[in-house]
Order: structure tokens, then sequence, then C-alpha cells
């Protein structure tokens, strides 16, 4: 049954709350191959029955398995590549901006790892390119911007707050509240690191602890709140882009993206989403900092967030607990538009813009 064995790919594919439109397209995209792997073990070769669009017959077809290396060459020349490819944060650059028509400026946002953070020489270069943008939509007068964060899976503190600060004339807070639930290291005996290249020595996890205890210094009635300093406010800046805006959105939007668009949804002027709900909280998530274990006979490395982030979103009729950011159009891959090629919501997009003419 492709529902029950969909279903079982369920876990494999984490999300904020409650949200399932991840696991619902992820079940089927490019590592589909590794989820069966792990959950029904290796195959010498496939039995697989399928039918064809518009027809009732069932057919069946033996598929032999192949090499990983092999694997990675049918997904570089899969038919879906040339629209997958536009979304994918490992073939695109990281953010970009372009002109679609006079009327109507495309900015891209694939992943928000263009820096690390404030003190990376490589932030001032994208705080000026984002000034650019906005200083450009003034000047030319733009009457709409595509902000594209489909497929973006998160990075970066303040990268996603730069564009933010020209949408709107509110002020805002990366969160109303972040914290953890414990005031050291917890199971320091199976703890690996914040990265899979290597296990933390002794000195880099002294430092790891005195960093922690920065952000969260005591723990008190079962909370370590984050300290203050740590969660600055945010302010409008200028020119405030005062046309209308179109935030694209996927299943495949986390952590920093996702957080972006609970922002933009909070607080942008003039909004229209199109999209899929992200995976990604609209309130709220797990995020901030990773730490990795080892289990001690396996030798299986865990990752997962330590902080539980209450966003800086307002409440909305729309935004039930537990759910990610919501669209405004729910749209999905059309089958034709999969045939012809064509990217459904793009599309979908510029046919709104033009009935608004």
């Amino acid at each position: 049954d492709v529902g029950k064995l969909l279903q079982s790919f369920y876990k494999y594919l984490p999300a904020d709350g409650y949200v399932t439109t991840e696991k619902q397209s992820g079940d089927l995209d490019n590592s589909f191959g590794v989820r069966y792997l792990l959950e029904y073990g290796l195959k010498d070769k496939y039995e697989v029955g399928y039918t064809l669009p518009g027809k009732t017959k069932r057919l069946n077809v033996t598929i032999p398995a192949v090499s990983f290396e092999q694997r990675q060459k049918n997904l570089d020349q899969k038919y879906s590549a040339k629209i997958d490819d536009l979304t994918d944060f490992k073939k695109q650059p990281t953010h970009s901006f372009e002109m679609t028509d006079q009327n109507t400026g495309l900015l891209n946002f694939r992943v928000f790892s263009m820096a690390s953070g404030l003190d990376d020489p490589a932030f001032p270069g994208y705080v000026k390119f984002i000034d650019s943008v906005f200083v450009s939509l003034e000047q030319n007068k733009v009457a709409n911007l595509i902000i594209d964060l489909r497929g973006n899976p998160g990075g970066a503190d303040p990268m996603f707050e730069q564009p933010m600060m020209y949408l709107t004339d509110h002020t805002f807070r990366e969160n109303d509240s972040a914290y953890t639930i414990f005031d050291d290291v917890p199971y320091e005996e199976y703890f690996w690191g914040i990265t899979t290249d290597h296990k933390m020595s002794g000195d880099e996890l002294t430092g790891g602890k005195q960093f922690l205890k920065s952000y969260f210094p005591k723990l008190i009635n079962g909370r370590n709140d984050q300290e203050s300093k740590h969660n600055p406010v945010y302010h409008p800046k200028q020119p405030r882009f005062k046309g209308k805006t179109y935030l694209l959105i996927d299943e495949r939007v986390a952590s920093a993206g996702s957080h972006l668009a609970s922002l933009i949804k909070a607080y942008a002027d003039n909004l229209t989403i199109v999209g899929v709900e992200t995976c990604g909280g609209y309130l709220g998530h797990n995020g901030h900092m990773p730490m990795i274990y080892e289990l001690p006979e396996s030798k299986i490395k865990t990752k997962f967030s330590i902080v539980y982030v209450v966003q800086d979103a307002p409440p909305k009729p729309d935004q039930p607990v537990g759910r990610g950011i919501i669209p405004d159009h729910t749209v999905w891959q059309s089958y034709d538009d999969f045939i012809k090629q064509l990217d459904t919501q793009m599309e979908f997009t510029k046919q709104l813009i033009r009935k608004t003419k």
C-alpha cells in the first residue's frame, strides 16, 4: 500500500509541531532511496508496481539496485531537475536579486549561510547588498516584490532579520523568549560536540560551556532563559518598501527560513503568501544551538537543537498553535506543469500580479 509505505518514512522527517507537509512530499524526493534502505533494508533489486497517468492498468517492472555514485548521477539527470534545482540551496547562490519586469523585483534567499554572524567579514557586504536592493526598488518605484524563500533550510542569525527591517515600520525582536531546560551539558559522557567533523576536545568543551553559560546563565524552576543582550530590538530601515510583497514558501522552509517567513507574516504590509505550509513553525520552534550525542554501543550520532524559541509572532486567526506559516494561496506543483517543466508557484504568483494591475 503506497499510503502505508510513505507514512512509514514520516519519522525520518522532523518538523515543528504538527506539520505534515514536508513529510508528504519529502517521502518522494531525492532521499526516497535512503529512507527506504533505512526502513526496509538493502535489496539487490526492487519489484515496482505502477499505473500510468490517466490509465487504470497496473504495470510491473524489476529495477536493479545501483551504487551511491550512480544514484547521484540519476538524480542529476532526473526530469524534474530543471525546476527542482531552482530552489536547491546546494546548487544556487545563497541570495540574489533580479527584475522579472519593470514593475516586479525577485529577491531570492536559498539559505542563510552568507555569513556566520556579526563578526564574519562577509556580513557587511551582505548588509550592503540588502540595502542596495531596497534603494533600487525605491528609486525605480517598483510596485511588486517577490521574496522567494522556497527550499530555505535556515542558517545563521542575524542574516534573516536584515531584509525584514525594510518591510515594516514596526520594531521587532528575534524572539519573545528563548530557553533551555538544563544548566550544564547533560549526559556529558555521551556528548560528541556541535559538528560531526570531529569530537570536541577538552579545551573546546570548556570554551563551549562558557559560551553556553553566556547565553543561558542560570536554571530557575526548570527553565534557563536567554540573556536579554542576545535578543536585540531591530528597528525599521529606510527606504521601506511600500509596494505589494509576495512571499513564496514551501514545505522545506525551516529554522531561520521559516523564522523570516513568520516575521514577514507578522509585520509586513500589503502581503500575499503563496505556496505550501512550512515545516518550520510560525509561533515557535526548537533551534539556535545544536548538540550532537553519540550512542555508546552503536556509535550512531544524533544532532538536535537545544533551545525552545517563542518567536516574535503575534497570534493570527489562520495560524493555529503547532503549525507552520500557512499561505494565503496553497499551491502545490501541478502534474501538467511538471510535464511542461514549469514552476507552478512562481507562475501562480506572476498571474496574481498581472490581475492586480
